[in-house]
């Protein structure tokens, strides 16, 4: 249940614990308020809008445990003005965070159903909260089968996590990577090709997806091919969010604002727009 602040437009003053570096790029923040109105509880799926004093504000998924809300941490890469300032922050220095905000992964209609997780790249962080819940409540579904694509071995996110997930002997997880030097012993390829030989029942499965919209799409075309269908298939639309409260507009997606009506939507709620190309 998002946690709705008195003055939804002002930021609350957290404080950066400790900033860690996933890869070259991309880092993730651990933050803690500052004083009092910190977030008490957050869904899997949820952003908070991160605000740098003098420069701006970016929304950023949530990528820790719902179930230590009092610590948030935010996985995102330096590509933009905002995230290079908070990349260059050191701990004990504040921002500013407002939310939560937005639509999260659904997680009861997936019980007693095996679950694929479908991400690439950074699209891994929004998905980790997600993760983190079916772990704590891993009696309540089926088969659970995370399938993970980077561009290189050196972009793959949460390491030693991930070794953690793959020891596991109640879930399956399938790495693979676009381009790799010979001593890459692992998996080639997009992260469609994984699809086929995945351990899911696509006829009693659900799927969650995150990752840049071209992925999306042709991984909605694997899974398709497996016959799971498509009401079940749910992905993460986090595309020019910028105000979390569908005021800017910036984030309009036909008749859908991603920062209320998402990020988060049914595949069949989104299909048909993302097909026309001015959108």
């Amino acid at each position: 249940m998002a946690v709705a602040y008195h003055e939804p437009m002002l930021p609350v003053p957290h404080r950066v614990r400790r900033m860690t570096w996933e890869t070259d790029d991309t880092f993730t923040m651990e933050l803690v308020a500052a004083g009092g109105g910190g977030i008490t509880s957050f869904a899997p799926g949820q952003f908070n809008m991160l605000y740098v004093f003098g420069v701006g504000e970016a929304a950023i998924s949530m990528s820790g445990s719902p179930s230590n809300p009092e610590t948030l941490l935010h996985t995102t890469r330096a590509v933009g003005s905002v995230t290079k300032a908070l990349a260059s922050l050191h701990p004990g220095q504040l921002i500013g965070v407002r939310g939560p905000y937005g639509v999260s992964w659904p997680v009861d209609e997936a019980e007693g159903r095996d679950i694929v997780i479908i991400t690439g790249g950074i699209g891994l962080a929004p998905l980790r909260p997600l993760i983190y819940t079916l772990i704590e409540q891993r009696e309540r579904f089926g088969n659970i089968t995370i399938l993970f694509g980077a561009r290189t071995p050196d972009e793959i996110l949460f390491r030693d996590e991930i070794e953690q997930w793959r020891r596991r002997f109640d879930m399956d997880v399938l790495i693979t990577v676009d381009r790799a030097s010979r001593d890459w012993r692992g998996r080639l390829g997009v992260v469609t090709t994984l699809i086929p030989q995945s351990p899911f029942d696509p006829k009693n499965s659900i799927a969650y997806v995150c990752g840049p919209e071209v992925m999306m799409y042709f991984t909605l075309e694997a899974l398709e091919k497996r016959g799971m269908p498509r009401e079940r298939v749910f992905v993460s639309m986090e595309r020019n969010m910028k105000c979390g409260l569908g005021f800017c507009g910036h984030c309009q997606l036909g008749p859908k604002f991603v920062c209320k009506d998402g990020p988060v939507f049914r595949w069949t709620e989104v299909a048909s727009l993302l097909d026309i190309r001015e959108i």
